[in-house]
């Protein structure tokens, strides 16, 4: 499969790669989230070429994650600004900055903190279940098919207790 094709698979990883797997594309999220909205900031912020920075801008509007919002009659001038579907892209950039935090930090410790506006304090990400407040963690999740695999086997998992060939023999 090509990475052009990787949004046709079905898996929700996969898709979200499609649009967000380009080692420029989240930094320009990044910058948006920061207030950060006009090509030639974006431009110095990210140290990009212009030309890369277009393509970039132009596929992040193509799908959806920022509006192209004129600002300036003459000359012609646009900023870029956050859809809804690119706003619920923030609990992915959280969580790479946590990860990148605990990671990648140094000695200097992290880069940035996140505030929290109503209360003032600094909050480290967690995943916590919906239903019963706990924090998440790997080893407690599984997966099981959704709507569009519930006819497949995910890798890894059997959705059935066929026996195997070796258990049949033994049974006779």
């Amino acid at each position: 499969m090509r990475w052009n094709e990787i949004n046709t698979m079905t898996c929700s990883v996969a898709r979200t790669l499609s649009v967000v797997g380009d080692r420029w594309t989240m930094l320009i999220i990044r910058d948006a989230f920061l207030g950060i909205r006009r090509f030639d900031d974006l431009r110095d912020d990210l140290g990009m070429t212009p030309h890369r920075l277009s393509d970039r801008l132009r596929k992040l509007v193509r799908d959806g994650i920022l509006s192209r919002i004129e600002y300036q009659q003459r000359p012609r001038r646009f900023e870029y600004r956050l859809t809804e579907k690119g706003v619920d892209l923030y609990p992915l950039l959280v969580a790479m900055i946590a990860w990148g935090d605990h990671w990648m930090a140094g000695h200097a410790g992290a880069p940035v903190e996140l505030v929290h506006r109503r209360c003032g304090h600094a909050i480290s990400p967690k995943l916590t279940c919906p239903r019963c407040s706990e924090t998440i963690v790997p080893r407690e999740m599984s997966a099981r098919p959704g709507p569009a695999l519930r006819t497949r086997e995910l890798p890894g998992q059997r959705t059935h207790a066929a026996p195997n060939a070796a258990s049949r023999r033994k049974a006779k």
